[in-house]
């Protein structure tokens, strides 16, 4: 069996590898609509991605749940759209805690898909299923500390353009998103699975 630290190695590199663009891409569009004085609601998001990562992958290397995986191909990139144009259209609900419940709610749903790209690789490396813990665990504080590391940058760019440029939320947030929108419109097209 594979060390503790080689998941959490293995779950940081998942994340915050540049060749793995989607899921950057994906906290990129999460992250849009937030100021860096919101950062309670980013780390609430980003954990609850990280559930719902964590949910899947326990399902998958169980053999409980599986999807094709031409189809986690085009649904990964279909998160991204579905969270930019919220980011553009949904996001001025009235109450704050209904708004913080549907965000929670979409980021730990679309943790379930974005979770599927990766479970059969992480599966692979189980020698035995029943050992799953120690792996999930690891991977999971990896994965979380690259979303971390991920966000922070993003916020901080955020904080540059928005307190020190002084560009317009409103015009950050769409054009944060619109260019996340764009990229996964590419993707889904290159991923079609019909």
């Amino acid at each position: 069996m594979h060390s503790f630290e080689f998941y959490v190695k293995l779950g940081f590199e998942h994340i915050s590898n540049l060749a793995g663009y989607d899921h950057i891409v994906f906290l990129i569009a999460l992250c849009a609509v937030y100021r860096i004085q919101q950062w309670r609601n980013i780390l609430v998001l980003v954990t609850a991605f990280t559930i719902g990562h964590c949910v899947t992958l326990v399902l998958a290397s169980l053999e409980i749940f599986t999807i094709p995986s031409n189809i986690i191909k085009f649904l990964i990139p279909a998160t991204i759209f579905i969270t930019a144009i919220h980011n553009v259209i949904g996001h001025d609900l009235t109450h704050k805690s209904t708004k913080m419940t549907k965000s929670y709610a979409m980021a730990l749903f679309f943790g379930f898909i974005h979770g599927m790209d990766f479970s059969n690789y992480f599966k692979a490396l189980l020698f035995d299923p029943s050992s799953i813990l120690v792996p999930l665990l690891g991977f999971n504080i990896g994965i979380e500390l690259g979303q971390l590391l991920v966000v922070f940058f993003i916020t901080g760019v955020s904080f540059l353009f928005l307190n020190i440029i002084n560009v317009r939320h409103r015009s950050w947030n769409i054009f944060i998103s619109g260019a996340a929108a764009g990229i996964s419109v590419i993707s889904m097209m290159e991923n079609k699975f019909w």
